[in-house]
């Protein structure tokens, strides 16, 4: 099977890459490197022993997309291309509609251009919930309590790809609403690398906890959960590439069959802050060096997913610990920490 891999430099990108790779699919990856680097293609390459082929292009320039489709059928397309943080996308709304929406458009209509029959996995996210009045949240949960335009751009790709697949015969796809990734790949040579100030919690632990940072922020200790800090389901970054492959694998198995479908992809096990940062004290024999701060617009109290669907229906659930994610992300800091000193 032929896989085009959008954002496949990224966080989550690279590590479905790897998965793919060492599984025998042949790839390709697209990325535009606005919140990746060029040198996790060598890295791919050196765990995989592999140089897949690469293209920087942004989803956004059609013209360069098309060219990338008149030279290739793509049997499967998995879609991480996007931005994606909920601070970001409330200060800069129009920024993310246009690059999110915008890109899955141009995607959208390049495939379905072409006769080749293909499958999408669509990177979609939990944020389409918003703060759930269930928990925990399965597909059925509303998506019209949406906190941040990040999230609303998640749950717009989502319909125009099911409008897709109802007009074009040549598109199946599913969606998966996964919760939040952490870890990093076994070999230290691929993991979360955040331009900047991080946005997620763990990458801003371990950048504390080796002196990147002075201090962790915790946005709020006054939620109405059993500590007081927001509550997340925590997966392992390698056990969510490889539902992308479940649910890839899925799709090629249907013949003669128009398929839209969305799925929850998490552990199923809600976590608040300060049990996760003590779990990364107790796993790493560390201590962080935190305080409280303000809430934050658009971050909401709880979410854990219901995974019950995905794993009835595709036969995919977690195997990993959080104590396994949370080593491995300590042991991929202080592997880019040494490298750039």
């Amino acid at each position: 099977m032929n896989v085009l891999v959008t954002g496949g430099l990224g966080f989550i990108g690279s590590h479905t890459s790897v998965e793919l790779l060492n599984k025998g699919y042949e790839i390709t990856i697209v990325d535009n490197l606005v919140n990746s680097n060029i040198k996790v293609l060598k890295n791919i390459q050196k765990i995989t022993g592999i140089k897949p082929e690469f293209k920087e292009i942004d989803l956004r320039d059609k013209k360069e997309l098309t060219k990338l489709f008149e030279c290739n059928n793509f049997d499967g397309i998995i879609h991480f291309a996007a931005l994606k943080s909920v601070n970001e996308s409330i200060k800069k709304p129009k920024l993310y509609k246009e690059n999110n929406i915008g890109g899955t458009k141009n995607l959208l209509e390049v495939i379905t251009s072409k006769k080749h029959r293909t499958n999408l996995i669509f990177s979609s996210s939990c944020t389409v919930y918003g703060q759930s009045k269930k928990l925990p949240i399965d597909e059925n949960c509303p998506t019209n309590n949406i906190e941040s335009p990040y999230g609303e751009t998640k749950i717009k790709c989502e319909e125009i790809i099911l409008e897709a697949v109802k007009k074009y015969s040549n598109l199946n796809a599913i969606s998966l609403r996964y919760f939040n990734p952490i870890g990093a790949h076994e070999s230290s040579l691929i993991g979360e690398l955040p331009n900047g100030i991080p946005e997620n919690l763990i990458p801003y632990i371990t950048q504390t906890a080796i002196g990147i940072r002075n201090e962790l922020t915790i946005f709020g200790n006054d939620y109405p959960t059993r500590d007081g800090t927001c509550i997340r389901d925590y997966i392992h970054i390698n056990d969510l590439a490889l539902a992308h492959i479940s649910s890839l694998n899925f799709l090629s198995k249907v013949k003669n069959k128009k398929i839209y479908d969305f799925f929850n992809v998490g552990t199923g096990k809600g976590i608040t802050v300060l049990e996760l940062i003590n779990m990364f004290e107790q796993t790493n024999s560390l201590k962080i060096n935190y305080k409280i701060g303000n809430k934050r617009k658009g971050d909401i109290t709880s979410a854990y997913a219901d995974i019950s669907k995905i794993k009835t229906k595709i036969g995919w659930f977690s195997k990993k610990s959080i104590s396994d994610a949370l080593k491995t992300a300590w042991e991929w800091q202080k592997r880019i920490s040494n490298y750039e000193n």
